[in-house]
């Protein structure tokens, strides 16, 4: 079924949904994986993004959402400029990624207080967007639901723990996916949720022996 959105496009800075909203959003979702504003981030273009991003303000739109701007934020079109100010050093190259991913995808890599993010995520077309990795494990983001992203030990019991603490919270899960790597190994955990989840469960789950990682992310589309 085609939207309403789908055909005028989202309230943004243009020039196109694609290179600027989609992008924005991206940088928004890879600025919460580290937990707020990166001091360090690179940006490794594919596809159409290399090809024409730059003069499609890809660079500003990815900039600016690590900076914490929403697609319609007029500050957009200086974002570059701001991130000099901020602190924010961020580095833009063209990349050929592995794999099978979509014309407009970028890879992120970004670092905050001695930690490191990466993530890869494609603009699908009128601001929506899918993170397909996040540190080596295939995911399935799309940025609508406030998610839960969860790395932890590979073990019995450790999906109902996370359940039960989102419940004790009074948060539901609207959607929930496990990957791994191998068995035993590291597992990621990706919980979308209708709403954030309460501070309580996020405590209740960071004391998990088994977690290694526990980041809660605003929806950014």
């Amino acid at each position: 079924m085609v939207s309403l959105l789908d055909i005028i496009g989202p309230v943004m800075v243009g020039p196109s949904s694609s290179h600027t909203a989609g992008a924005c959003r991206i940088g928004l979702f890879a600025r919460g994986l580290i937990g707020g504003q990166p001091d360090s981030a690179l940006v490794e273009l594919h596809g159409s993004f290399a090809r024409t991003g730059v003069g499609h303000g890809t660079d500003r739109a990815i900039a600016g959402g690590l900076l914490g701007m929403a697609p319609d934020d007029e500050r957009l079109r200086s974002s570059l400029e701001s991130a000099e100010q901020m602190g924010l050093k961020v580095t833009f190259t063209n990349a050929k990624l592995r794999g099978d991913h979509h014309p407009n995808t970028t890879r992120i890599t970004v670092g905050r207080a001695g930690q490191t993010a990466k993530l890869i995520g494609s603009s699908l077309g009128a601001g929506r967007i899918l993170i397909t990795e996040i540190d080596g494990f295939r995911v399935e983001i799309s940025g609508t639901y406030p998610t839960l992203i969860f790395v932890a030990k590979d073990e019995p019991g450790i999906v109902a723990a996370v359940s039960s603490a989102l419940a004790a919270g009074g948060d539901n899960i609207a959607t929930m996916r496990v990957s791994r790597r191998g068995k035993g190994g590291d597992a990621i955990h990706i919980y979308e949720l209708d709403d954030p989840p309460t501070e309580s469960a996020l405590a209740r789950i960071r004391s998990l022996p088994a977690a290694r990682m526990v980041r809660a992310i605003g929806k950014v589309a």
